[in-house]
């Protein structure tokens, strides 16, 4: 049942995000639709690179801004909070002139670092306390607090304070988690409607789906979210190390409830096979540390399989690192030599790496809209599918 507040948040507005969706899959639920905010357009489906301290890691602004161009990038409330802090980032003039990018920018609320640290939290009904992992030092999040951190930290798009529970969770503790999950959105409403933009520019507000796996805690959560009327909407707790069946399973649940005409944003997923399958399925937003990490360990991701760079088959491989140009990656640089500059613990090789994958990614979704707009998403999708799953 929806608390007393349902009927405030159906009137509540925070700013007019657009989206439109522009065509939807004739043979899937795949959509392509364009979100435009102060700070530009966003064209869906849309990968967000992962920007956790003001800072995509290993890869230099001008690579970002020149060649992979994304539309939207991420940061992180809770690491941002704690530094540079958000003193510092009001002196600068927010986080997109801090760290000199100009274009999108979402942050995430600190919810999923009540699941990653949770050795150093406590939950209570008023909010998370928890202890720095820089330097052990105490802080309290609450959904008032945290709406007030993001607007000072800035971002285009930010998001509701929420609890991700973990995998597995008692269903019990997953339909409280919940619960909690939606006075807590109350809260951000309230409290949001009082705190004034911090610059010259607008932000848009996504509440956070919950309830684990299991489908009715899902479905009530989604009804819960869609009734808040925000500019678009989150799912979250996914992707924490279940099944990839039951991530899509929860995902089309979700889908089939949330407003067609808001974007659709499934949190910290995935692998470039789930990022299709979900897809697939109505997910317009996705991000995640993927890309990125596993470069920085060599691992590269292709249209063909992934490739593990450090092994030794790719020691007098000269062929280019991304032998269908589809990212960004110079030709120049061989198979055989990115190999090398791992083995020698060069940190080239993590650049090279890193712009590769994410070049690989916002290709992956490009192409996705590219051919949901031309109508065969569908039968694109299972050959990639087919083709991506594989090790080279």
């Amino acid at each position: 049942m929806l608390c007393s507040l349902v009927g405030y948040i159906c009137d509540f507005k925070i700013n007019i995000l657009k989206f439109t969706l522009n065509q939807t899959d004739s043979q899937s639920k795949a959509r392509a639709g364009t979100m435009v905010t102060d700070h530009g357009v966003i064209e869906t489906p849309i990968f967000m690179p992962v920007g956790t301290v003001a800072s995509v890691k290993s890869v230099h602004q001008r690579e970002l801004k020149e060649d992979i161009k994304p539309d939207i990038i991420l940061g992180n409330t809770y690491h941002l909070f704690l530094r540079p802090k958000t003193d510092i980032l009001k002196q600068a003039g927010g986080l997109h002139k801090f760290m000199g990018w100009d274009s999108n920018i979402l942050t995430d609320s600190g919810g999923y670092q009540v699941y990653s640290l949770s050795a150093n939290r406590k939950i209570k009904e008023e909010g998370v306390k928890f202890k720095s992992h820089i330097d052990g030092s105490m802080h309290m999040f609450t959904p008032e607090n945290v709406m007030e951190i993001q607007r000072e930290i800035g971002a285009d798009i930010i998001m509701a304070f929420d609890e991700c529970t973990p995998y597995p969770c008692d269903y019990n503790y997953a339909k409280r988690s919940m619960h909690m999950t939606h006075r807590w959105l109350d809260r951000c409403i309230s409290h949001l409607d009082k705190v004034p933009y911090s610059y010259d520019y607008s932000q848009s507000f996504f509440p956070i789906v919950q309830g684990s796996t299991y489908k009715d805690l899902r479905k009530q959560s989604a009804e819960y979210i869609a009734n808040a009327g925000a500019e678009g909407n989150a799912i979250g707790g996914l992707s924490v190390g279940e099944p990839a069946e039951e991530m899509y399973a929860m995902a089309e649940i979700v889908c089939d409830i949330l407003p067609e005409d808001k974007p659709r944003y499934l949190m910290g997923v995935g692998t470039p096979i789930n990022i299709l399958e979900n897809i697939a399925l109505g997910v317009d937003m996705f991000d995640c540390v993927m890309p990125t990490r596993n470069a920085r360990n060599g691992m590269l991701f292709t249209a063909h399989g992934t490739i593990n760079i450090k092994n030794k088959k790719w020691e007098d491989d000269f062929s280019p690192v991304d032998e269908m140009g589809i990212t960004f990656v110079d030709t120049e640089y061989s198979k055989a030599y990115l190999r090398h500059l791992f083995a020698a613990n060069e940190y080239l090789g993590k650049q090279i790496a890193t712009i590769h994958n994410l070049g690989f990614y916002l290709w992956l979704v490009r192409e996705a809209r590219k051919h949901i707009l031309a109508g065969d998403f569908a039968s694109w999708k299972t050959m990639m599918v087919k083709q991506m799953d594989k090790r080279l």
